[in-house]
């Protein structure tokens, strides 16, 4: 079975003019998918981008943890777990390298999840294994996602 995604990616030189050196042109370009808001991104502020918009490199990593707490819902609601909260602080590297290039090197996901009372903590945890074995992003990417989770149990 294959699933099909579309987005739109739109840039003009109207906001700050043509690509005639690395200073002159904008940044800020917009995600249109059909029925969705649209997202406004930029280039990180590193490379002259906007701070106020999203950068590929964030999204990427957002997709990635979104990927993993999706995946780890399902999972839990198959092994009768309760989840209440989940955070995630997220983290990743990227090494650029001298010719302007560049790749992730890895990412950190550490979900804090809270499990109802008289969950198993032990199921819990382990099941962010198979939530990362799962996670289509995850499976996608050419870097390691590595996990520390955290598991709490509210109390009764």
């Amino acid at each position: 079975m294959t699933h099909s995604y579309a987005a739109t990616v739109t840039w003009s030189a109207a906001e700050q003019g043509p690509t005639t050196d690395y200073k002159s042109y904008g940044r800020g370009y917009r995600i249109s998918i059909a029925g969705r808001p649209d997202l406004l991104g930029s280039s990180d502020p590193a490379f002259r981008g906007d701070a106020s918009r999203h950068n590929p490199e964030d999204l990427l990593l957002a997709a990635l943890s979104g990927c993993h707490l999706l995946w780890y819902l399902h999972l839990c609601s198959q092994s009768q777990i309760s989840v209440l909260d989940y955070l995630d602080d997220a983290t990743a590297e990227m090494v650029l390298e001298r010719g302007g290039g560049g790749q992730f090197v890895s990412a950190l996901l550490r979900p804090q999840v809270t499990i109802a009372a008289g969950g198993d903590p032990e199921l819990a945890k382990a099941l962010h294994a198979q939530a990362a074995a799962n996670c289509f992003i995850a499976r996608s990417v050419n870097f390691p996602v590595h996990h520390e989770p955290q598991i709490s149990v509210a109390r009764a």
